[in-house]
């Protein structure tokens, strides 16, 4: 008797299971750590323990249907004035945020707009706009402008909201500024863009060594030059401080990233358990956004972090099966975007809690409390699916 060998990427309906599965599992873990990151501090504020779960899981379940809607469309219905329209509405909400009375600011930084009584982050609607514009631009002009004045023009269209966003949000300012490097190492599919990409990893990880490795007193001065010359503002300056030493400021600056740290070496291989971790006890300031990873590491140690990681791997898997089997341009290159931004934004959170980047403050895609991420990049994934399914469909005609 012949076992036939499901193959996640030919389901039924041309959902690739796998993805959706993944994506799922990783919401639901994400409430999971959410509850156990949170419960301490919303009982503090003299709120109910499961407060914030109940936020985050009405977020998720908004992200699911969105998610389910997103797949269920065919992609090719946002290439075109829908990506301009994404771009355009990032743009304005992102000046209003910055400029205007509308912005919300905690923390010192002003990430956050109030409209019609709700509060979200306006850099996530950005970096799908900047996705969907840059896919949508190679689509309709590659033929028009080719070579270097057509990166030229995807780098410049990126600049623009990054530079908006960097006063405030310097991680998502990366995010927006990797979009089209990596896309435009995609497209021009050549040896010496390889080699020049990696001179320049090369050149930037030597220039981290070297500040990290700096004499303190030394990056300080050089801080005061920066802080009176650029547009970085004091507090960015100093998180670069306690990233060269963790102990500069411990109970101001520094304890964030110095809490963090004994929470990730106190968690060991396999962890204190679910739901036992001491470190989200009043000790580590945004234990279930900003942090969240170090919380996983206390309750679930280096396995559970391991594990987490090769899921995100798998999830990074899936789309790239997906760009590469793309019908047309536009789909390969939206899902390029998705990818990266995940991929990006998950590895700026790990190397912040662990250190090997300055503090950002950076959520964890699908895990960390945050209402607007979840919703969004859902709907990302949800299009990526869409784009899936177009291939599919294009097979069975």
């Amino acid at each position: 008797m012949k076992v036939r060998r499901i193959n996640l990427q030919e389901q039924k309906y041309g959902y690739d299971i796998g993805l959706l599965f993944v994506t799922v599992f990783l919401c639901i873990f994400g409430l999971i750590m959410i509850y156990s990151a949170s419960y301490y501090t919303a009982t503090v504020k003299e709120l109910p323990a499961n407060y914030y779960l109940k936020k985050q899981i009405i977020s998720t379940l908004i992200g699911l249907g969105l998610l389910i809607a997103m797949a269920a469309i065919p992609y090719r219905v946002f290439c075109g004035w829908l990506s301009l329209v994404a771009y355009g509405a990032g743009l304005i909400l992102i000046v209003l945020t910055t400029f205007t009375s509308l912005g919300h600011t905690a923390g010192g930084r002003t990430r956050w707009i109030t409209l019609f009584g709700q509060t979200f982050q306006t850099a996530e609607i950005v970096k799908v706009g900047v996705i969907a514009v840059l896919a949508w631009l190679v689509m309709r002009f590659a033929k028009q402008i080719r070579g270097h004045k057509l990166w030229w023009l995807m780098l410049a269209i990126a600049a623009l909201p990054a530079i908006l966003v960097f006063k405030n949000d310097l991680s998502s300012a990366a995010i927006i500024a990797a979009i089209p490097i990596v896309m435009i190492v995609v497209l021009n599919n050549k040896k010496s863009t390889y080699i020049i990409l990696a001179v320049a990893f090369v050149l930037f990880t030597a220039l981290l060594i070297y500040i990290k490795n700096m004499d303190l007193d030394k990056l300080m001065q050089i801080g005061k030059w920066v802080d009176e010359h650029t547009p970085l503002h004091e507090y960015q300056m100093r998180r670069l401080y306690v990233w060269n030493d963790p102990t500069y400021d411990a109970k101001g600056d520094g304890y964030q990233v110095l809490q963090g740290l004994y929470a990730i070496g106190s968690g060991g291989l396999f962890g204190k358990g679910l739901g036992a971790g001491t470190q989200k006890l009043g000790f580590v300031p945004e234990a279930s956004n900003d942090m969240i990873f170090a919380i996983l590491c206390e309750e679930l140690g280096l396995f559970g972090a391991f594990a987490l990681i090769l899921l995100y791997i798998f999830m990074l898997y899936r789309m790239m099966r997906i760009a590469v089997q793309a019908e047309d341009a536009y789909g390969a290159l939206f899902t390029v975007g998705v990818m990266t931004q995940i991929a990006v934004q998950s590895i700026f959170h790990i190397a912040v809690v662990t250190n090997l980047l300055p503090n950002t403050g950076i959520s964890l895609p699908f895990i960390s409390y945050g209402g607007t991420s979840s919703i969004f990049l859902m709907g990302e994934v949800g299009l990526v699916i869409s784009v899936g399914r177009g291939r599919r469909e294009k097979k069975k005609t």
